[in-house]
């Protein structure tokens, strides 16, 4: 043999094991990271916890679940108990109903805190096992916790069918004949909304025409109204869309968006005219609930000429919904002229990506880079916020080509985009990402990894 051969053989060794090495502490880093957040869950304090549920909530994941169930159980501390309610409640997870419930049980030994969040959480989860405690509540009048015992009670009995309709009757005769207090009354009438029950259509319209009402309350009569969406609450409807308090009628407008007919159609038209400028966004929120084709050329006009940018966001994303051929016209229109607001150009390529991804992929892309150059940050932020979104055939060189740019944002992108689109031809580019020394990468990676089954 060699010594040439001898050498070149003691390198291929040293190679193998130094790539081996790596490997490993790659495997291990990925295994340090996901030990340090159990050991949280179960040791740290109230502080890292919080943090941590706040970390979870932004990544979306849910393999922790479990672990916070059970610390949850055996918990009285406010901080844990209210983060952990909100995390299960911001997704509808049930859970955590049983120790909720005690903590009403239990509110003399609990904090105010926690037992709302307790209260909220029930709510969000639609735990019908809770009326009765929110009942209790309601009925023992302890102020502290009543506003969210009625939202909560509109929430768990808004499924339709009996329940909703005694929810309802409760809700009316509470308001009528106890006293809620002014703090609550705006509550109770947002929960009837809530129970979608005909029961209370007579009772909120009531309200709404009362002139001598105080403006909240027929506002919050209004949204219920539409809420419940019953041919009933209609009239009530038209007749505030031409009062002169500015607040009531740009509800009013915005109220129409579930019902039909000429007179509806009419009446949101006219609030494309109205100088209130809220009037004008309910009008286009209205024509986005309806698919209005005929306030197609209102909404252009709002977006290419209303003084206030809300309007101008509320039109396209109206467009956008409506979605005919004059309307994704106007939106291209909108999007690829330069000279045009960021805020403008970002919801007009919104509403493209998920209208006609594919007809427009190649533009987006172009008009990203063009921001990228000319370090238009903001633009080229809402446009890379957008793009993380878009399913679409034909993503996957887009994505590889994010992954493989050397900025961070656009490497976490990449990764959005091949999770959406189970993109696994890009499976070797992520499991490099997940051997990254940057640990918020490598976890986005393996969890990119995970959503596409690949191990």
């Amino acid at each position: 043999m060699s010594l040439n051969f001898k050498i070149f053989i003691v390198l291929l060794f040293f190679i193998s094991s130094f790539l081996f090495a790596q490997e490993g502490t790659g495997s291990q880093a990925a295994k340090s990271a996901e030990e340090v957040r159990f050991n949280t869950v179960k040791y740290g304090t109230e502080t890292e916890i919080a943090t941590l549920i706040q970390t979870l909530k932004n990544e979306g994941a849910d393999y922790l679940d479990n672990e916070i169930i059970a610390l949850v159980e055996n918990t009285r501390n406010q901080k844990i108990l209210s983060g952990a309610f909100s995390f299960f409640g911001e997704r509808e997870k049930g859970g955590l109903e049983d120790r909720a419930i005690r903590a009403i049980e239990e509110r003399d030994n609990e904090e105010n805190e926690t037992v709302i969040s307790a209260v909220d959480y029930l709510g969000k989860v639609k735990a019908g096992k809770a009326v009765p405690y929110f009942q209790e509540l309601l009925d023992n009048e302890e102020r502290r916790f009543m506003g969210a015992a009625f939202r909560s009670l509109g929430q768990v009995s808004g499924a339709g069918g009996s329940a909703s309709d005694e929810a309802a009757e409760y809700l009316i005769d509470y308001y009528e004949n106890r006293d809620p207090g002014d703090e609550n009354r705006r509550d109770i009438i947002t929960a009837i909304g809530i129970t979608a029950s005909p029961k209370g259509v007579s009772f909120l319209t009531g309200i709404a025409s009362d002139n001598e009402e105080r403006v909240p309350l027929r506002m919050a009569a209004l949204e219920a109204l539409a809420k419940i969406g019953h041919p009933d609450g209609l009239e009530a409807i038209l007749v505030c869309v031409s009062t002169r308090d500015p607040n009531i009628r740009s509800t009013a407008v915005n109220a129409l968006g579930p019902f039909s007919g000429d007179a509806v159609d009419k009446a949101i038209l006219e609030g494309f005219r109205d100088s209130f400028y809220r009037t004008r966004i309910a009008a286009a929120q209205a024509s986005s609930r309806r698919k209005l084709a005929a306030a197609v050329p209102y909404l252009q006009f709002r977006a290419e000429r209303d003084d206030t940018i809300t309007v101008k966001e509320e039109a396209i994303r109206a467009l956008g919904a409506i979605a005919n051929a004059d309307a994704l016209k106007i939106l291209e229109s909108l999007f690829t002229e330069r000279k045009n607001a960021d805020r403008v150009r970002i919801t007009a390529g919104e509403m493209l990506m998920e209208k006609e991804p594919e007809k427009h992929l190649d533009r987006f892309f172009i008009e990203m880079d063009e921001a990228k150059q000319k370090n238009q940050n903001a633009l080229y932020n809402g446009f890379i916020r957008i793009i993380g979104k878009v399913k679409s055939s034909g993503m996957e060189s887009y994505a590889r080509r994010l992954i493989q740019n050397k900025g961070v944002t656009e490497k976490f992108t990449g990764m959005d985009i091949a999770a959406n689109n189970n993109l696994t031809g890009l499976s070797d580019e992520i499991k490099l990402l997940a051997e990254d020394k940057s640990e918020s990468l490598a976890g986005k990676a393996r969890r990119t990894l995970e959503q596409l089954g690949i191990r």
